[in-house]
């Protein structure tokens, strides 16, 4: 199944306007970014630490609202060697946290032509819920290979059984949200889990490396063919984690070792040149890292059209 050509693609629905999904190589690989939505939050969560005023500066420079705004979901396909490997999941459907704008996923990649049963890999940067919660959605499992593999840290699985909530800032709810997500996950996948402990290649040029910080056992992906290189990095890295890379984010388990990995990763990314995709950087989230005094900066790519 080549990713750029999907034949069977659904027509878009009247309020599907905006693209929800683009294709890229790298390389040899076939490389797709589906959208999973929106996700609206308070602009707190941007960055708990920092002074109010400014973080409102930071949010009137990016013309953006002062109180909430849209959060990314992005979701990747790759196709690599024979096997086609869906990294990470997306939120679902949880009706407790009346969230109607995200969860798309599995709508979305039934438009992109891609059937659950020929995903032969699902790799997890981590376990919260809007990582993994497309696999919770009734129905879901049902249509996945009874021999799918799912490829998360050791790490993180451990801190799933008991859960640190102490240094994080979250609104109401996410909490117990995300801790019976993760419960529920474990209980339903148990079988298909392939635990890593730092370093796994899932696929011919894909690698997932366990970095830590946004969670115990968060990892990222990186995936390289010929001259090509791109990271999938997960939470590692928020649209306001550029110019504020110490900004700590309120899902942050461990925020100083968060904050030291996303500036190690920016700082390699800035100096290899490769192409960044992250969950909550804006759709279609495809750019590269630049230098920027003692900050950084994104740039977006050229859409290929």
């Amino acid at each position: 199944m080549n990713l750029h050509n999907t034949p069977n693609a659904v027509r878009a629905a009247p309020e599907e306007l905006v693209p929800s999904r683009y294709a890229l190589k790298v390389g040899d690989i076939d490389v797709l970014v589906v959208s999973d939505g929106v996700l609206p939050l308070p602009t707190t969560m941007l960055a708990h630490n920092a002074a109010p005023a400014d973080r409102a500066a930071w949010l009137n420079d990016m013309f953006l609202p002062q109180d909430a705004f849209d959060w990314a979901l992005n979701v990747v396909v790759v196709r690599s060697g024979g096997q086609t490997i869906l990294i990470d999941a997306g939120l679902g459907s949880d009706p407790n946290l009346n969230l109607p704008r995200a969860g798309q996923l599995i709508k979305r990649l039934e438009a992109a032509g891609i059937d659950l049963g020929s995903v032969t890999d699902l790799v997890l940067t981590h376990m919260h819920m809007d990582h993994i919660g497309a696999l919770l959605v009734d129905g879901v499992k049902d249509h996945l290979r009874p021999d799918l593999r799912i490829h998360v840290a050791a790490a993180e699985v451990k801190f799933w059984e008991a859960p640190d909530f102490s240094r994080v800032s979250m609104p109401p709810g996410f909490p117990d949200a995300l801790r019976a997500a993760a419960k529920r996950f474990t209980k339903e996948y148990l079988n298909h889990l392939r635990p890593f402990e730092q370093e796994h290649e899932v696929a011919p040029g894909v690698v997932i490396l366990r970095t830590g910080g946004h969670t115990p056992g968060h990892s990222v992906v990186r995936l390289a063919s010929g001259s090509d290189r791109l990271m999938f990095a997960g939470d590692a890295v928020f649209a306001v984690g550029f110019e504020h890379p110490d900004w700590f984010n309120g899902f942050e388990h461990d925020p100083e070792e968060a904050a030291r990995v996303r500036v190690r990763l920016l700082r390699e990314l800035a100096e290899t040149g490769e192409m960044l995709v992250a969950t909550h950087v804006p759709f279609p989230s495809i750019g590269r890292v630049a230098i920027d005094g003692d900050a950084f900066r994104f740039v977006p790519a050229f859409w290929d059209y």
